[in-house]
C-alpha cells in the first residue's frame, strides 16, 4: 500500500511563470498510470487497516495545504472517477486572513524566480536571525527530491528552516510588500470553509496541517499542543465534525517533527499521521507507529513532475 503527496495540482498561469506545480493533464494521467499499475485502496479498507494490520494493494491519494486548486480541479476529478482522498489544511489563513509564510515564498518564487529573491532577501538578513545549528541539521535533508534551481533552494532553506520563527514573518512580509499584492492572492488561493465542508459531505477525509504550517521540531511543546489542538477544532467547527482525526506534519521528513508531536498527536486523538518517506505502508506502520506513515511525492512516478 502506498500513500502518494500532492501539493499545486493547476492550470498554468502567465503571471507564475517560474511556479512549481504539477499540470492538471499530468494529474489525469498519473491517476491512470496508478489505476493500471497499482490499483486503488478504497475508503472503508483503509480506515479498517489501522485496526487488522493488513496493507491493501493500492494507492491512497494525499493533498497538502488547503489549496482553491483541490477544490476547483481535483476534487470533480476524483468525484468523476470514485475515487477519494485525504485534504490537509491548515487553518491559520481562515483565522488570520492572510497567506501563510510557506506559500508567501511560493508565491515570491513563482513570480520572479530564485536569483531575483534571494538577492532582494540577502539584503535583509543580519547574522543574529539564523539560527546555525539549524543550519548545520536542515542542510543535507531538505529539497533533495525537488527539482530547483540553487538559488531557489537556499531560498527556501533560509526563510523556511534557518532564520528564527520571530524574524520569518518579518522579512516575509517585507518581500511581499516590495513585489506583490497580498490582498489580491488571497482571494483565490485557498479552499473556502464552506468548500472544507462540502469535500468532508461527498467523502472525502480533512485533515490538520496545524496552523501556521511550522517545522513542529523547532517548536516548544507547548507551541506544538497549540498548532495541533487549535487546527482540529476549526476544522470540527468547519465540518460539522471530523468523523476522523488525521494530521500530516509541515514539510515532512524525521527532521521535522519530534517524539513529543507524535505523542501530542496521540493525546488530541489523532487515528493516524503522515510523514514524507519514500516507502510504502507495511503492517507494523499502522499497528505500531500510526503517526508516522510513510509517503511517497507524486515526483516520484510517471507524469508527477512540474512541467
Amino acid at each position: 500500500m502506498k500513500s502518494i503527496m500532492y501539493h499545486y495540482v493547476r492550470e498554468p498561469s502567465e503571471e507564475l511563470p517560474y511556479f512549481k506545480f504539477l499540470n492538471v493533464d499530468d494529474f489525469k494521467q498519473q491517476l491512470d498510470f496508478f489505476e493500471k499499475e497499482e490499483g486503488f485502496v478504497s475508503r472503508d479498507d483503509f480506515i479498517r487497516a489501522f485496526e487488522t494490520g493488513e496493507t491493501y494493494n493500492g494507492v491512497v491519494l494525499t493533498f497538502d495545504d488547503g489549496f482553491k486548486d483541490h477544490f476547483e480541479y481535483v476534487l470533480p476529478i476524483l468525484r468523476e472517477r470514485g475515487l477519494w482522498g485525504v485534504f490537509y489544511i491548515p487553518t491559520g489563513p481562515f483565522v488570520n486572513k492572510s497567506i501563510l509564510n510557506v506559500h508567501r515564498i511560493h508565491l515570491l518564487l513563482g513570480t520572479y524566480g530564485g536569483k531575483r529573491i534571494f538577492d532582494a532577501l540577502t539584503g535583509k538578513l543580519e547574522d543574529d536571525m539564523l539560527t546555525h545549528k539549524d543550519i548545520k541539521e536542515f542542510t543535507t535533508n531538505t529539497y533533495d527530491k525537488q527539482d530547483n534551481d540553487a538559488y531557489t533552494k537556499m531560498v527556501k532553506r533560509i526563510l523556511n528552516y534557518y532564520i528564527g520563527y520571530e524574524f520569518q514573518g518579518p522579512v516575509v512580509i517585507e518581500l511581499m510588500k516590495e513585489f506583490l499584492n497580498e490582498d489580491e492572492l488571497i482571494k483565490d488561493f485557498y479552499v473556502s470553509q464552506e468548500e472544507i465542508k462540502k469535500m468532508h459531505d461527498e467523502g472525502m477525509i480533512v485533515g490538520s496541517h496545524t496552523v501556521n504550517h511550522p517545522v513542529m521540531s523547532k517548536l516548544s511543546d507547548d507551541e506544538q499542543r497549540n498548532e495541533v489542538a487549535d487546527s482540529f477544532g476549526f476544522l470540527d467547527g468547519a465540518t460539522g465534525g471530523l468523523q476522523i482525526r488525521t494530521f500530516c506534519y509541515p514539510y515532512g521528513g524525521f527532521h521535522s517533527f519530534n517524539e513529543q508531536s507524535e505523542k501530542i498527536l496521540i493525546q488530541n486523538g489523532c487515528k493516524f499521521a503522515f510523514n514524507v518517506e519514500s516507502r510504502s505502508i507495511e503492517p507494523a506502520d499502522l499497528l505500531d507507529r500510526p503517526t508516522a506513515l510513510p509517503r511517497y511525492d507524486c515526483n516520484e512516478f510517471p507524469h508527477g513532475q512540474c512541467r
